[in-house]
Formats: C-alpha cells, sequence, structure tokens
C-alpha cells in the first residue's frame, strides 16, 4: 500500500482484500460500528458476519487511492473492482480511530 495509513487501518484494508478474517479483532475495538450499503453491524462478531457475507457474495478487490485527516476522523477513498453490478466503484471510507483501533466505519460512494 502506498499511502501513508494507521496500521488498523491498513489491516482492515488487507483483511478486505481475502487476508486472514481473524485479524479482524486485532483492528477493531469490541464495540466497533460499520456502516455499509445501509447496513449498521455492530461488534467484532458482526463485523466478521458481515466481511463473511461480503466474501461469498461478491468477488473484488479495494484499493485506497488516497486519505484525508480531519475533525477526529480518517476519510479513505477507495476503488473497489470485481465482479458485481456497477464496478469499478469510488467508495469513501471513514474511519474514527479511538486507541490505535477502529472504533466506527461508514462506507458511502463517492
Amino acid at each position: 500500500m502506498s499511502l501513508q495509513l494507521p496500521v488498523a487501518v491498513e489491516t482492515y484494508f488487507d483483511v478486505s482484500n481475502g487476508g486472514d478474517l481473524s485479524q479482524l479483532a486485532s483492528c477493531f475495538c469490541s464495540h466497533a460500528r460499520v456502516f455499509d450499503e445501509n447496513k449498521t453491524h455492530e461488534g467484532i462478531q458482526a463485523i466478521d458476519v458481515w466481511q463473511k457475507e461480503v466474501r461469498r457474495a461478491f468477488s473484488f478487490e479495494v484499493q485506497p487511492l488516497q486519505a484525508m485527516q480531519g475533525e477526529g476522523r480518517l476519510t479513505v477513498i477507495a476503488r473497489l473492482t470485481g465482479h458485481f453490478p456497477g464496478s469499478p466503484v469510488q467508495l469513501s471510507h471513514v474511519f474514527t480511530l479511538e486507541s490505535d483501533r477502529i472504533a466506527s466505519l461508514e462506507i458511502t460512494p463517492c
């Protein structure tokens, strides 16, 4: 990855690209929340289920393109390509970190 991203965020993108799902616990807070496709997933178990469901449904790769820090949040714009309707798309990933882990993540189209 060419961008300078916090370790937790880098790990999240590695896992999203087919990496070891057991690494999710190391990058998310236990009370973390993810909002994606109009659904909220709260807690490590729900986030793990969400990642497994996404992997079963679609084959894809996510490539972070740029990162912007501000107002206590890190926004990463990424290109998502794969076998799904509308590919490729650019998505905004807005991360809030606590103690070097992801406390919240909101994924929306750019």
